[in-house]
């Protein structure tokens, strides 16, 4: 999957969520980032970019991940 196709499905997903409580979203496709905007008044940030060298899983010590969320 190429990161612009995975941004631009990520923004799909947030904008047709129904109760998060976003109010707004923006896409900085510039510089790969969106931001969201709560109805409660909160903004976050999500950076989207394709991490390099873990191919081999989540972890950044070379182990693959076994544990569940």
């Amino acid at each position: 999957m190429e990161l612009n196709y995975f941004r631009d499905r990520l923004f799909d997903l947030l904008n047709d969520s129904e109760g998060m409580g976003i109010a707004d979203l923006n896409a900085d496709e510039r510089n790969s980032l969106l931001t969201v905007r709560t109805e409660n008044g909160n903004v976050f940030e999500i950076v989207c970019r394709q991490a390099a060298g873990k191919e081999d899983g989540w972890r950044t010590d070379g182990r693959p991940q076994t544990d569940c969320l």
